[in-house]
């Protein structure tokens, strides 16, 4: 079923397209949230990847590489619209999550530069092999799996400093 919603969306089905993002949205939409800061910045970033899609997923090669070329067209969107944004004032916001974990472990990733949180939401959320985050990072697969190792431990060391948090 996936496999033919896949080829349907290379081939330009704008339903399949939109299919294919629906089954990954809760995902996508998390990792957008996680650059984005914010809702609507996060909703914007999403509504710019359907249109991308939209217009360019006829360019996807492999059937298996259309779910990990969403991943990458959401990224370099919140990288633009990063870019492109204003310097300002920064309120701190109050956000709901259904699990207190969420907030925890988010608080922790914060700690993170931006291209290390990436890292981490590829393989752990996106669960993307390593192989799959080094072609997407232009990358070698050894650099991936060195640097999650690096990550991880700064990870470990924030959280043994925050034991309120966790």
């Amino acid at each position: 079923m996936e496999f033919e919603i896949t080829q349907r969306a290379i081939c330009g089905d704008h339903q399949a397209i939109l299919s294919l993002i629906e089954m990954d949205e809760d995902i996508l939409y998390r990792m957008s949230f996680t650059y984005m800061k914010n809702e609507q910045d996060a909703l914007d970033v999403m509504q710019e990847l359907v249109y991308k899609a939209l217009k360019k997923m006829h360019t996807v090669q492999q059937h298996e590489y259309a779910r990990t070329w969403l991943v990458r067209v959401l990224i370099n969107c919140c990288k633009d619209h990063l870019r492109k944004r204003q310097q300002t004032v920064q309120i701190e916001e109050y956000h709901l999550f259904e699990w207190a974990i969420y907030s925890d472990i988010e608080k922790l990733l914060e700690q993170l530069t931006l291209s290390e949180q990436q890292l981490v939401y590829m393989k752990y959320f996106q669960q993307l092999k390593n192989k799959e985050i080094a072609e997407l990072n232009h990358i070698p697969e050894g650099t991936v799996k060195s640097k999650l190792h690096h990550i991880l431990k700064k990870l470990r060391t924030f959280a043994r400093e925050k034991e309120d948090w966790l």
